[in-house]
């Protein structure tokens, strides 16, 4: 996981997702002691993690082109995935002007997690993006525009890429001002 973050307004919906996908190559142990490092924020650039994978004997390999934030027929959508113990889990926002939903997916279950209103933010990731976006959330934001909304988002992003190696540098920015029923986009995969 690393970080998507949205902010649903009455009148638009903006969502940045950073570019990151790192895989872990090794026992599983050390697999999942690197990975606890890295999520928790104790490793904090490429460099470090490289050097505590070497240490552990675990293989990394890191892309930097995932897209994981969309736009579609003025629905925003947002993924976050995690894999554990051969299992691959999925937690996705959709979004659009004036509501969101979250959904979670494993394997072939689907599992609603939560909807809302408009002047919302929405921050997916690990525990120390999730910290860092809402610490910025928290300074910044005093009600302001979607353009307001977007500033913070962009300092969220960079922010969390400068703390953990869990998130790239560069970010896509996607945006919508479409009102549009997400329970009609999401067909069998969202909340009724």
């Amino acid at each position: 996981m690393t970080l998507v973050m949205a902010f649903i307004g009455e009148n638009g919906a903006v969502m940045a997702g950073d570019m990151r996908e790192i895989t872990f190559l090794g026992d599983p142990v050390s697999t999942g002691k690197l990975e606890q490092e890295l999520y928790s924020g104790l490793i904090a650039t490429d460099e470090d993690l490289a050097r505590r994978a070497g240490e552990l004997g675990v293989k990394i390999r890191i892309r930097d082109d995932k897209v994981k934030v969309t736009e579609e027929g003025g629905v925003l959508m947002g993924e976050v995935t995690s894999l554990e113990a051969g299992l691959l889990r999925k937690r996705r926002v959709y979004a659009s002007a004036g509501s969101y939903a979250i959904i979670d997916l494993e394997g072939e279950r689907t599992t609603p997690r939560g909807r809302g209103r408009a002047a919302s933010f929405v921050v997916l990731g690990n525990e120390r993006t999730k910290a860092i976006a809402n610490r910025c959330i928290q300074e910044m934001w005093r009600d302001g525009t979607l353009k307001d909304a977007v500033e913070v988002i962009v300092k969220a992003m960079e922010a969390a890429s400068r703390a953990t190696a869990s998130v790239s540098r560069s970010f896509i920015i996607v945006r919508t001002d479409r009102r549009v029923d997400l329970r009609r986009v999401m067909g069998d995969q969202g909340p009724g």
